[in-house]
């Protein structure tokens, strides 16, 4: 399909999310049904502060704010009514700045309609959001400078772009140096069959085009990116029968993970960290990914390329770094080699199935979102 009409695929796209889909109420599937997960209070409070009109129009299942924004220049592929740039304009400051891109032109203008308002509401002088109608295909067509960028974030999008090497590829563009791509996306147990790929109602329920999971970190590799982190991931339920028998034995998950964009400097050699608590929100513990929790004060070891993430991003004033103790006994095993890390979001998602909660509380992920972006 992606070969054959990625300008209809476009198309199709924006009429499903401008004028299919009304409410939430309209969906096939609870891809795009808000999960609920533990909030913090701070984003909880940044959320309330969001307008009624723009959370009405938004469609997701949650939230991508990932930890440490003070000051943080963000993109939002996706924006979709703006919601989520709302939110992440008062945890990134006065200082910092968000940026939303979207193709479809009337959740561009929702989102604009409500700038001075938002600005207002939170006691800013100088205005930190800005929204564009664009395509994340061509992010330098839209005017987003390279390595203009901390973080770039996405919830539920990329699978609707038929070509997700492009726009991983002008992610990695805009991305600073220690930089993240935090987002949160469908994902598929198999690669697709044609069946899947071509339905168009599939693919605005954000199922037709989900990448094979297996395939991200391919891509991540290929591109520059370090491995992708898991952090969250739950089960898609379809509750059309039509298309249930579709999609036959596949199935989906909706999972958030983290790439990192390092600079090419030399390994990092394994050791043990110790956070110290200074991220707003986070004060006790910080969660990286599904397999790193960093409690504060406690000495965690981390493998080569965790190391390499901390010490190179925007984490690294939060961390003490210290080599490891070369004190094992003959034949033991160290914390670290004696972990299994979890890299399968379906595996999660079961895990997730079998424990309440659910997530970690302090991670805000999901999918999926905005999704009207090319």
């Amino acid at each position: 399909m992606a070969d054959q009409r990625p300008a209809e695929i476009q198309k199709e796209v924006q009429n499903y999310y401008g004028k299919v889909l009304r409410t939430a109420a309209d969906l096939q599937s609870n891809a795009c049904v808000t999960k609920a997960r533990p909030l913090l209070q701070h984003i909880r409070e940044a959320l309330q502060n969001v307008h009624e009109e723009v959370t009405l129009r938004y469609y997701g299942c949650g939230l991508v704010i990932p930890q440490c924004l003070e000051n943080c220049w963000i993109l939002d592929l996706g924006s979709g009514s703006g919601r989520d740039c709302y939110a992440l304009s008062q945890l990134v400051g006065e200082k910092g700045h968000v940026t939303g891109i979207d193709m479809t032109e009337g959740q561009v203008e929702v989102a604009k309609k409500y700038l001075n308002y938002h600005m207002e509401k939170f006691g800013f002088q100088t205005c930190n959001v800005t929204f564009i109608h664009g395509c994340i295909e061509n992010l330098a067509q839209a005017g987003i400078q390279n390595e203009s960028y901390d973080i770039v974030i996405s919830n539920c999008v990329i699978n609707l772009v038929p070509d997700k090497q492009q726009v991983l590829q002008e992610v990695y563009k805009v991305l600073k140096h220690g930089g993240e791509l935090y987002f949160s996306d469908v994902y598929a147990s198999l690669d697709l069959p044609e069946e899947i790929k071509t339905h168009t109602v599939l693919w605005g329920e954000c199922l037709g085009g989900a990448l094979y999971w297996k395939n991200l970190a391919i891509l991540a590799q290929k591109l520059g990116f370090c491995s992708p982190r898991l952090v969250t991931a739950d089960f898609i339920t379809i509750q059309n029968k039509e298309l249930e028998s579709i999609v036959g034995d596949c199935r989906f998950v909706s999972a958030t993970f983290r790439l990192f964009k390092l600079s090419e400097t030399a390994p990092a050699k394994r050791c043990q960290v110790i956070y110290n608590g200074g991220i707003t929100g986070y004060e006790k513990e910080l969660v990286l990914d599904a397999n790193f929790i960093f409690k504060k004060g406690e000495i965690v070891e981390v493998d080569e390329e965790t190391v390499a993430i901390l010490k190179n991003s925007r984490f690294a004033q939060d961390f003490v770094f210290r080599p490891i103790e070369a004190n094992l006994e003959p034949g033991s095993y160290s914390t670290l080699e004696s972990k299994v890390l979890i890299t399968d979001p379906f595996k999660l998602a079961a895990e997730s199935d079998n424990r309440k909660p659910s997530c970690a509380p302090d991670v805000a992920g999901g999918c999926c979102g905005k999704k009207k972006s090319c």
